[in-house]
């Protein structure tokens, strides 16, 4: 077992402390002991868990209660661990994806015993991976009554601006049949993979749209993102498939993306090409109208802008909770081998956040 977090330690150190014991996805259980831990030793805080997802909670009566949530996980290390300093930033395999936001979490569960709301951390597993294996998944599943609250904020890295709702995303593959033969004797044969010609001409020409919704803009996005086909290299090929993935705003549902995404395929089917549905996830409204999203916006300050990804603030919508997602993080850094996280904007996104949760 490493050593216990120290909290009383500045909200970098944590996050050092943090990024140094390794938790990539599937492999929390170290970290999330480590969690639960310290969480259980601050006597103002009501703890459960389930699996590798530590949930507490204040329990003081107050008008609202507000969600702050952050996954554990990490994508694979990639020769970037243990974190180092360098100047002015904080080098480590998530460092900015997003252990800097539980690191705020983490400061805030153990220094504001008495906040101006009621407040429930959830720091949870498994969000790098497949939404099957999501952990605030599961426990929206199976302890929908930890998540409840008036209002959520997932603190993924936005860079200190708070990033309203989430994209939906789907991913459908279109399917092309033809016949094998001797590539001698192609005309005795049907190319499959010459039939996808026409799907990626589609792709090529298609124009996203853009939606503004309370005063966000959110752009839309249809790609190829994998193609498969092919025998050997003497066959004609007999099937073709291309993957597409379609991000699609949040005033769709993905009932709607589904249908425009047959519509803008119809030729397609009308050719005998198949269409299946791979995955899909829904998106979600900003909801900046909302009070309570709206005192967020003030005390944090700066210009709201529409997340274009899908987050997790989706499963809190669908539970009824308004979201936004706001962390200390650069979003373009997360994955990456030289991921890093300005030790500044860790201390910042704390003292905003405690702003917030004290006026």
């Amino acid at each position: 077992m490493p050593a216990a977090l120290d909290l009383s330690r500045d909200a970098a150190d944590v996050t050092a402390q943090l990024v140094d014991i390794p938790s990539v996805s599937g492999a929390e259980k170290v970290l999330a002991d480590v969690v639960e831990q310290v969480l259980r030793g601050l006597p103002h805080l009501t703890v459960d868990r389930d699996g590798d997802a530590v949930v507490a909670r204040t329990n003081l009566g107050r008008a609202e209660r507000v969600v702050l949530a952050g996954h554990l996980d990490t994508v694979p290390i990639a020769d970037n661990l243990p974190s180092r300093v360098e100047g002015p930033l904080l080098y480590g395999c998530g460092t900015s994806d997003m252990k800097a936001g539980c690191a705020v979490q983490l400061r805030l569960a153990a220094h504001l015993p008495a906040p101006n709301r009621d407040i429930t951390y959830v720091f949870y597993d498994n969000e790098e991976v497949e939404a099957a294996r999501n952990g605030l998944g599961r426990l929206a599943r199976s302890r929908p009554e930890w998540l409840a609250g008036d209002f959520a904020v997932l603190m993924e890295p936005t860079g200190g601006v708070v990033e309203g709702g989430c994209q939906g995303t789907m991913r459908i593959r279109v399917t092309t049949a033809g016949r094998r033969a001797h590539s001698a004797r192609s005309w005795l044969g049907d190319n499959a993979i010459h039939k996808a010609a026409p799907i990626l001409a589609a792709l090529e020409a298609y124009r996203p749209r853009i939606a503004m919704i309370d005063g966000l803009e959110y752009r839309e996005g249809l790609n190829a993102v994998g193609i498969e086909g092919g025998v050997a290299g003497n066959v004609i090929p007999d099937a073709c498939s291309v993957l597409i993935n379609f991000r699609f705003a949040p005033d769709r549902s993905e009932e709607q993306a589904e249908a425009h995404l047959r519509e803008v395929f119809a030729p397609a089917v009308e050719r005998g090409e198949t269409i299946e549905v791979t995955d899909s996830a829904p998106g979600a409204l900003p909801g900046l109208d909302r009070a309570s999203a709206a005192a967020f916006v003030a005390a944090v300050g700066g210009e709201p802008r529409a997340k274009v990804a899908w987050t997790d603030v989706a499963r809190f919508s669908a539970l009824g909770v308004p979201a936004v997602n706001y962390g200390p993080g650069d979003p373009a850094l997360a994955h990456t081998r030289g991921e890093y996280v300005e030790i500044a904007a860790i201390g910042e996104a704390e003292r905003r956040m405690l702003a917030w949760l004290t006026a």
